[in-house]
């Protein structure tokens, strides 16, 4: 299968590539600066050159493709203010796969998110996100609306990922965690640290989207989560056990000061399962889940921003 992957450099992408590949499919990578398109080449895959807002090149790409891959996201402009944007810019993209591939029955995979997706209990893929009016709920209006092309005759799917997609080269929320315990001298956990976060690690997701590609069937919701929930606590003992740091409670009147811009997301409760995923798709995590993983060293091999 010829597929066309966004985001093809990215810290998902660059495991969904050589995943792909050594399956037999033939890449097609969407690259915007210099270094991407030469790890793409060296990975086996063809270059495109462009960013998601190149709608032109985004519509080529997909009629020329056997099915896509979208993983690319504006993670900058989202975490400096503008998440409004990154998500407008993400649905522009959506619509475009979505009218190049009407009618074809081609498969159409692009990544979602679990956390926060229900509060307190262990989300399914029969959970429905809420979709309001704040900015960050623009990403599930876009998961809807890439599950809803499967009226329009494109075999859609959205992976779910977990907050911790974790692994060698993470720069997402744990090496974020990590930096803040660092900083503040303490690794902290929110109240009484019973909040549940699920993780995946990252080659496993790569497997994940490779079974979506091939036989997700159109409009699935797919959960990227090997560890159900791993307790905040148990991750801030980890960090204070390599870091050589007290473990503490924060309160909910410090936690802006202490956790900064992670304080909206430490404290929220959303395991999830993949029971319906593993039974769809035949997926099967074998790589060590979030606590091992840490408990390896990497994470912790240098400072962290």
């Amino acid at each position: 299968m010829r597929v066309f992957v966004t985001g093809a450099s990215g810290w998902i992408g660059s495991a969904v590539v050589p995943e792909l590949i050594g399956a037999g499919h033939q890449v097609v990578g969407l690259a915007r600066s210099d270094a991407s398109a030469d790890a793409l080449a060296a990975a086996g895959a063809e270059v495109r050159r462009g960013t998601i807002d190149d709608l032109d090149v985004l519509r080529d790409g997909a009629a020329a493709s056997d099915g896509v891959i979208h993983l690319a996201f504006k993670h900058d402009i989202a975490f400096t203010g503008d998440f409004k944007g990154a998500t407008d810019a993400d649905r522009a993209a959506i619509e475009t796969f979505g009218d190049a591939l009407e009618g074809s029955d081609k498969p159409f995979v692009i990544a979602g998110g679990l956390l926060g997706l229900a509060p307190g209990r262990v989300a399914t893929e029969r959970d429905e996100p809420v979709v309001d009016s704040s900015p960050t709920s623009g990403r599930s209006a876009n998961a809807q609306l890439t599950r809803g092309l499967a009226a329009r005759g494109v075999r859609s799917s959205v992976v779910r990922l977990s907050p911790t997609v974790h692994g060698e080269g993470d720069n997402g929320f744990l090496p974020s965690l990590i930096g803040i315990a660092r900083d503040k001298g303490v690794a902290g956990y929110l109240g009484d640290g019973s909040s549940r976060w699920s993780a995946v690690p990252r080659l496993d997701a790569a497997v994940l989207f490779r079974l979506a590609l091939e036989k997700a069937p159109a409009g699935s919701a797919l959960h990227g989560a090997a560890d159900e929930g791993v307790r905040m606590r148990d991750i801030a003992e980890v960090i204070g056990r390599h870091l050589d740091l007290p473990v503490a409670q924060v309160s909910d009147e410090d936690a802006a000061g202490h956790f900064s811009w992670m304080a909206g997301f430490v404290g929220l409760d959303s395991p999830a399962s993949n029971e319906l995923t593993r039974e769809l798709l035949g997926w099967q995590p074998t790589r060590p889940g979030l606590i091992a993983d840490l408990d390896k060293g990497h994470y912790f091999a240098a400072p962290t921003a």
